[in-house]
């Protein structure tokens, strides 16, 4: 018994578990139905003693997210190459004077609001809305977002149809207010069962972009903050904090980027055509069923 009790204390997450967590993650930070909720509910439902506010667990995920954050980037490596190149235009000559730049602009100023909100709040929230239940109730919370994004956005005006390159359109279309308030709606995701994805895409579609340039915008604008939320504490995850994780997070790392590039090359093809209507009817009944189950338990 103690062997197993040695055991079970080096390794608090097992490579099963690991490819698991993964593969679940990497889908489910883009897809608009919240990694974070599915963290926390998916062992409850499983049966596994792993909990949010596990030092072992946060430090694992630092793996995933960054795994998560390096396919985004690598799939829109062209957008982000023109992106540098017009900020530094604009840098250069004191003006913004193409789409790209602004576009970039337009990133800096949505991630500047979410980096401050989720230095602040994450560790507040986190001790407060750690539970499963909790979990549950803002995953339905957050189908009901989603709905509500797309109810409200056969009001917005379409957005422009004259400029074929996506990025040109998306620049086009949002305004500085706009992009700061869908940048600091990024910091409702610190709630396990509110999706980052989806509020901002839900915030683009509120603002007249079409599903799948908000989708585009959304998945633009998570990447330096995953990456850098990442970046912050992957020292835990090669320090003595990694100690026991390590090997199951590179497999939840490389699970979690496979599932990642499989999900936008997905999604960015699925919103040509389609809605967050099935995201939102799956969140408010798995949520509803699992707060029922939970409380019941």
């Amino acid at each position: 018994m103690s062997q197993l009790a040695i055991i079970a204390q080096a390794d608090p997450i097992s490579y099963f578990q690991a490819i698991v967590l993964g593969a679940l993650q990497g889908f489910s930070e883009l897809f608009p139905i919240s990694s974070l909720g599915h963290s926390v509910i998916a062992p409850r439902v499983l049966g596994w003693d792993i909990h949010q506010n596990d030092s072992f667990f946060i430090t694992f995920l630092v793996a995933t997210h960054l795994a998560t954050a390096l396919v985004l980037l690598g799939f829109f490596w062209a957008d982000w190459k023109r992106i540098a190149l017009g900020l530094g235009r604009s840098l250069r000559d004191r003006e913004i004077t193409d789409p790209d730049a602004k576009l970039g602009w337009l990133l800096v100023v949505g991630t500047i609001p979410a980096g401050i909100l989720g230095l602040l709040l994450e560790h507040p929230l986190r001790s407060v809305f750690a539970s499963p239940t909790s979990a549950a109730i803002f995953l339905t919370i957050n189908g009901l977002l989603l709905f509500g994004a797309e109810r409200l956005r056969r009001r917005a005006p379409d957005a422009p149809v004259g400029e074929t390159d996506d990025d040109h359109r998306i620049a086009e279309r949002l305004t500085w207010r706009q992009a700061i308030g869908v940048g600091s709606a990024q910091a409702l995701a610190l709630l396990p069962g509110i999706s980052r994805s989806g509020v901002t895409m839900g915030g683009g579609l509120l603002a007249g972009l079409s599903n799948r340039d908000a989708a585009r915008y959304g998945f633009l604008l998570a990447t330096p903050i995953i990456g850098a939320a990442a970046a912050l504490k992957l020292p835990e995850l090669l320090g003595p904090d990694g100690d026991g994780v390590r090997g199951p997070a590179a497999i939840a790392a490389a699970c979690a980027g496979g599932t990642a590039y499989l999900s936008v090359r997905f999604l960015m093809r699925y919103f040509e055509t389609n809605r967050l209507t099935p995201f939102a009817a799956y969140c408010v009944t798995a949520g509803a069923i699992l707060t029922a189950v939970f409380l019941a338990g």
